[in-house]
Formats: structure tokens, C-alpha cells, sequence
């Protein structure tokens, strides 16, 4: 490798860039062949990666040798490696739109259909379902598609995680601007972090657009409000806990010491960081806490000039959304809210274990190969971290990404995801850290150079640094090509259940159609009120005409009399819907018999009480055959919102809420203008606003304690 890289003309690397490119894009789009095309229909229990042809694991493989002869050569090529980033995450986080006639991902049509109603009716319906207590995203969204006139959102939902994942790039590359690593340390870096991401939460989402504004939040904190102060005290004589941290406190920062903004610029920046907070705040219930958290470590760690008070004020917004905007949320579900809070095993047994538990062996193999890549990226960090102690370099902002998003271990499962929300919050810091372990050195000379330099420790004398450095590129690229291969397995390991179909889509399609006032439509659960999302594309039209329930799908597909029985008790107009990817999905994770969907669909049938009224070759409608004669009463779904929402200290605690927030936002301003100016009247407005702050809080615990018990 190192051979090539030092010897390899500049242009070589765009070359095979190109042609890694093209050779992986025709693989996937031209006939099915021996070496060449995709049939979905002979996915497995591995997903996407049983049925991609050779020569798109060549292409990915060429992209990937590219990159590090890139990085190789000590030249660092910005252009180059951005656009070799951008062609390796189009290869694996784009494969899916490439070879798939659907938007993937049965969640994305419900916000779709989110977005489908705001735009038609012009409000939300939080008693519909919790994510309208925070619209933001879908208000967006809304304003956008009505504005341009678009009408059909699946060209959108089928790009948005590419362009999601390179949106993500942006920010983080900045971040990467701001370590003291070497060249390939930085580069290597961003390739872990499109390596990793294979969670898939970066689909058309609340929770992918706010990881963007996460990213961009803590790289403004960093960029334009850092703070890199070593330690000049001497350390303690007496031997203890308070000498090691005065050890560590003394240790090189990781982070580069840049000169400070102009006030006018960071005012302005302070702004874009509130409405920045502020957006997420509307838009999602966990990114804004996971920026409270970075933001508060970063601040206790000494590396940014933010003062303590903005985390509380900024606190403030949060408890404040939550008392006033979402209250049909938490009205009367305080127990179902914050009764995971310290439970800490429990939640990680729901995100971990529990998801081990698959039937189908292959199946099984995705989660296990996705808690692998967990595994092998925080033990990587783990070894990086302690790479560049022993250089002498403490790296603390990279640590709080890493460390403060496990804290939300202590909240609740938050549906069985906290992990893998966690997960991918810890990835910037995790993918700094874990770069590291190959690439520890510090940069010798200006960061364009590419060079490096080793701490002359006794240690290390009987290694050869040049002999080092060739070894280290290469077992980072040997990670970074078994971390692909993973990377296909864990994302697209669900795909047979998670693939949606052109005929589901038409199936979901005719129920709309006849939906004329409203439509029930069931749909197949192994195990009754366990709020299993359904598998199908549900919800993106329609939502308030539309009601969805459960229905019992026996392991025996010949047994059907439960769903005969709902469909007759729940009267004219109400359906149930059998698809492929509902049946692959209680095959897989259920252990329901191979063949079951469609014995299942014979079953339904061949039934003399229901009928077919709609089929394709991957979905059918039926109704029940006769219902009685007579009128029939509306069964319209109602959407209940607490009656009062508000108490006779509301007004109070809004009052002081304003009070809070411009003083909390005065005192910050100030506070850039110097330490050294007007330190009475900082003072003074500290004053004022943490006696808002206090009235605030308390009002709305009082909201909380009166409301929330009726």
C-alpha cells in the first residue's frame, strides 16, 4: 500500500475514483447477471447484501483504495478527498435508491403523510399521535411542498438518506478542521463516520434533520466560541486523585487554539446557535438534550468561552415546549413518560440483548454484526484515546461527543431506540477517537503538509517511524474494507421486510381512494398492543380519515378467525391488508414458517366470509363479505386534547419565562463584549434573569403536578 501510495502519479486516485464509481453504478443498474444487476426477490435474511453482484463490491473496494491512496501520497487534497468521501457514501448509503422502485423505511410515509396534512389543512393533530406535539420538521416541510407545488413526496423520501448523510459531512468536517491530528488522522475520520452510520435514522425524519443542526450546533460552539487553556499551576506535591487530574489537566490540548471572532461576528453566531437550538426544540424530543449535554461538557472541560448560565436558559426553552406546546404528549401519561428514568440495565437490555433475539439464523447474523461494528468503533476510541495520552495530548471536546450521549441510558427506552439514538450521537466523538488508534501523531508542521511527528520517549526508540507509519495506513485500510463490507450487512440487513414495493404502495393507494368518510384498516401483529409500527407503507394520505389497529396473525396461516372476527365487529369500510413485507417480517424476526405469507393470502382467499377487493403480486385488500343491512353511524376517529391547558399561574410563568430568556441572552452578549466591561450590570441581569428562570421553572412543575395527575 505504501508503495503504491508513494510512487502512484496525482493523477491516479481521481482515476480510479471515477471508474470505481461507474463500475459500481452499472453493477447495479443494468440486466441481472453473473456479475451485475440486483433481483430483490432472492433477498435472504441478510438483506441487500445476498443479491449485490461482484462487480459492485469491486467498485466499493476501488473507491475505498483510492481514498487511501490519497491520503497516502502527504498531500492533502481537499477537493479530491471530499469528492472521494461523496462517491463512497453515494456507493453504501445510496444503494438502496439505486436498485429499489420505493422509498424505503415504512416510517417515512407516515411523515410523509404528516406532511401531506399540514400542508392541506394548515395545522397539526397532536391528539392523532406524539410527534405533532413537536411539528417543526413537518411545518417545514410543509411550507416547502406547497410553496413548489409538490404534491408526491416519494422522489424525496427515496434520495433523502444520501442526501441526509451528506449533509452530515458538512459539519463534521469542520470539526475535523479543529483537532490537532495529522492529515490522514482527520481524513480517516470522516471515513469512519460514513463507515459507521448504519443505523438508519437518516431517512426523512425529524431525528436525521436535527442531526444535522446537532452537528452544526457543537461545530459553532467549537469553531468561533472555543477555548484551549493548558494548565500553567504546577502540580500538587502530595500523590492522589488531585495530582492525576492536575496530570491530566497539564497535558496537551487536542484541540487547536484559534483566535477569537470579532464581538459583532459572535453575537451574530450566539443568535444562529439559539434559533438553531430553538429549531430542535420544535422539531425533536431528544436532539435538544443531547446539545444541552455536549454543550454543558464542553463548558465544564474548559473548551469553550460560553458560560454555564446558557445551558440553563437554553434548558429553559426545552421545559418550556414541553409544559406549553406539548401538552397532549405528557397530559396524563406521567408515569408512561418517566418511568424508565434510572433504569438504566433495563433500557440497555431493551436496545441490546432483546435485539439479538432473532429467529432466523442469517437474520440473527445482521444484529449480531451490528453490535460488532459498536463493539469494534468504541474499542478503537478506547485504544485511541490512550495512543494519544501517551503522546501527551488530552483530546476533551472529542471525549464529551463520545461520553455524554450514554446519559440518556437514564431516561427511558424511548420505544426501545434510545440505544441506537445514542449510538449515533456518540459516532463524531467515537470516530475522532477511533482514528486515532492508527493515526496518533501529532501534525509537525502547518496542517497542509501531511507530516507527522512522534514524542521522543524511550519507548518508542526501538520503533522505526517510517516503518510505523506504513503499517498504520495499511491496517486502516483493511478496517475501512471490512467496516463496508459490515456497513451492507447491518443497514440493509432488514431489508426484505424493511424493502417497500410499488404493489404495497398501490394496495395502501386503493384504501385512500375508498376512504370516503373513513376507513379502518388492520394490519398483521404477532402479539397484541406491543405498538409494533406497522410494516407497511401506512399513513401518507389521509391520516384523519384512516384508523389503524392491530390484528392477531396466528403462526398457523390457515387459522384466520381472529381477523374475521375484527373485520365483522368493526362494521362497513374496514379492511385488512396482507403484504409481503408484513409477512417476511413475522417469518424473520417471529419465527412464523418459511411460506407463511403465502398460505396466508390462500387462506384469506378461499374464506366464504371475506372478500378480495383489491390484490397485486405483493399485497391484497379484504373486507368482510355481508355486512347487515341498515344505516350506518360515523365512526369517524377523534383526536381528544386535554380540555384546559393551562392553570391560574400560566400567565405568570410566561411572563417570566421572557424575563429569562432576554436576560439570560443579555448577560451572554455581555459576556463576549469582555469580562473585564460592566461586570455590575452582568451581574445585575444574572440576577434578574435567574429569578425568571426560578419563577419559570416553578410554574411549570406546578403546570406538570396539575395537569398532568387529572
Amino acid at each position: 500500500m505504501n508503495v503504491l501510495t508513494r510512487t502512484a502519479p496525482r493523477w491516479l486516485p481521481p482515476v480510479l475514483t471515477l471508474e470505481g464509481l461507474v463500475m459500481y453504478i452499472l453493477a447495479l443498474k443494468v440486466s441481472p447477471g453473473p456479475m451485475r444487476g440486483v433481483n430483490l426477490e432472492d433477498i435472504n435474511g441478510l438483506g441487500l447484501i445476498s443479491v449485490l453482484p461482484g462487480a459492485a463490491f469491486a467498485g466499493i473496494l476501488m473507491l475505498i483504495l483510492a481514498f487511501f491512496v490519497t491520503i497516502g501520497q502527504n498531500t492533502d487534497r481537499k477537493g479530491l478527498l471530499l469528492f472521494q468521501l461523496a462517491t463512497i457514501t453515494f456507493a453504501l448509503h445510496g444503494a438502496a435508491a439505486l436498485v429499489e422502485d420505493q422509498p424505503r423505511f415504512h416510517t417515512a410515509w407516515v411523515h410523509a403523510g404528516f406532511v401531506e396534512y399540514i400542508a392541506r389543512t394548515g395545522e397539526a393533530l397532536p391528539g392523532l399521535d406524539a410527534r405533532f406535539s413537536w411539528p417543526g420538521f413537518f411545518v417545514l416541510f410543509a411550507f416547502v411542498t406547497r410553496a413548489a407545488g409538490i404534491t408526491d413526496l416519494a422522489p424525496i423520501l427515496q434520495w433523502t438518506p444520501l442526501l441526509s448523510n451528506l449533509l452530515y459531512m458538512l459539519p463534521f468536517v469542520l470539526l475535523l478542521r479543529l483537532v490537532v491530528a495529522t492529515t490522514r488522522a482527520r481524513w480517516f475520520a470522516a471515513l469512519l463516520f460514513v463507515l459507521v452510520q448504519w443505523i438508519g435514522q437518516d431517512y426523512f425524519s425529524p431525528q436525521g434533520f436535527t442531526f444535522a443542526l446537532y452537528l452544526a450546533f457543537v461545530a459553532i460552539v467549537l469553531r468561533w466560541f472555543g477555548k484551549v487553556e493548558p494548565r500553567t499551576k504546577p502540580l500538587p506535591k502530595k500523590r492522589g486523585i488531585r495530582r492525576l487530574l492536575a496530570k491530566l489537566d497539564s497535558l496537551s490540548p487536542g484541540e487547536l487554539s484559534l483566535p477569537p471572532a470579532r464581538v459583532a461576528d459572535r453575537v451574530i453566531l450566539l443568535i444562529v446557535l439559539v434559533v438553531l437550538f430553538m429549531a430542535t426544540t420544535a422539531a425533536h424530543q431528544i436532539t435538544p438534550f443531547m446539545m444541552l449535554g455536549a454543550l454543558t461538557g464542553l463548558i465544564l472541560l474548559r473548551r469553550t468561552s460560553l458560560s454555564l448560565a446558557l445551558p440553563f436558559f437554553l434548558g429553559l426553552v426545552v421545559l418550556a415546549w414541553i409544559s406549553y406546546q406539548a401538552t397532549p404528549y405528557w397530559s396524563g401519561n406521567i408515569d408512561n413518560i418517566f418511568g424508565g428514568i434510572g433504569r438504566i440495565f433495563d433500557n440497555l437490555a431493551e436496545n441490546t440483548t432483546e435485539r439479538v433475539a432473532g429467529t432466523d439464523p442469517q437474520h440473527t447474523m445482521v444484529l449480531q454484526v451490528r453490535l460488532g461494528i459498536c463493539g469494534v468503533i468504541l474499542a478503537l476510541a478506547a485504544i485511541g484515546l490512550l495512543r494519544r495520552l501517551r503522546r501527551g495530548v488530552a483530546d476533551r471536546a472529542a471525549l464529551v461527543l463520545l461520553c455524554i450521549p450514554v446519559l440518556a441510558l437514564g431516561l427511558q427506552s424511548y420505544g426501545g431506540e434510545i440505544g441506537l439514538r445514542i449510538y449515533m450521537f456518540a459516532l463524531p466523538g467515537a470516530c475522532i477517537l477511533a482514528a486515532y488508534a492508527f493515526f496518533p501523531n501529532l501534525p509537525a508542521g502547518p496542517a497542509n503538509t501531511g507530516e507527522e511527528t512522534v514524542p521522543i520517549r524511550r519507548r518508542n526508540v526501538r520503533f522505526n517511524p517510517q516503518l510505523t507509519r506504513k503499517v498504520s495506513l495499511v491496517l486502516a485500510a483493511a478496517c475501512a474494507l471490512s467496516l463496508s463490507m459490515a456497513f451492507l450487512v447491518a443497514r440493509y440487513g432488514n431489508e426484505k421486510f424493511e424493502r417497500v414495493t410499488t404493489g404495497e404502495v398501490a394496495a395502501m393507494r386503493w384504501v385512500y381512494a375508498h376512504d370516503d368518510p373513513n376507513a379502518r384498516l388492520l394490519y398483521l401483529v404477532p402479539v397484541l398492543g406491543e405498538e409494533i409500527t406497522p410494516t407497511i407503507p401506512w399513513r401518507e394520505r389521509d391520516i384523519e380519515k384512516v384508523e389503524y389497529r392491530e390484528t392477531m396473525a396466528d403462526a398457523d396461516p390457515t387459522n384466520i378467525s381472529a381477523i374475521v372476527s375484527d373485520l365483522r365487529m368493526l362494521g362497513p369500510r374496514s379492511y385488512v391488508i396482507a403484504t409481503k413485507g408484513q409477512a417476511h417480517y413475522l417469518e424473520l424476526n417471529n419465527g412464523y414458517p418459511k411460506g407463511w405469507g403465502e398460505r396466508f393470502r390462500a387462506a384469506l382467499d378461499s374464506s366464504k366470509e371475506l372478500k378480495r377487493v383489491y390484490s397485486n403480486q405483493d399485497a391484497a385488500v379484504y373486507t368482510y363479505r355481508s355486512y347487515p343491512k341498515g344505516p350506518v353511524g360515523d365512526t369517524t376517529a377523534t383526536f381528544e386534547l386535554p380540555g384546559d391547558a393551562t392553570t391560574s399561574w400560566t400567565p405568570y410563568g410566561l411572563g417570566a419565562l421572557a424575563v429569562a430568556w432576554v436576560g439570560g441572552f443579555a448577560y451572554e452578549v455581555m459576556r463576549l463584549r469582555g469580562l473585564h466591561l460592566a461586570r455590575r450590570a452582568r451581574r445585575r441581569t444574572l440576577v434578574v434573569a435567574a429569578l425568571g428562570f426560578v419563577i419559570a421553572v416553578a410554574v411549570i412543575v406546578e403546570r406538570f403536578l396539575t395537569i398532568g395527575f387529572l
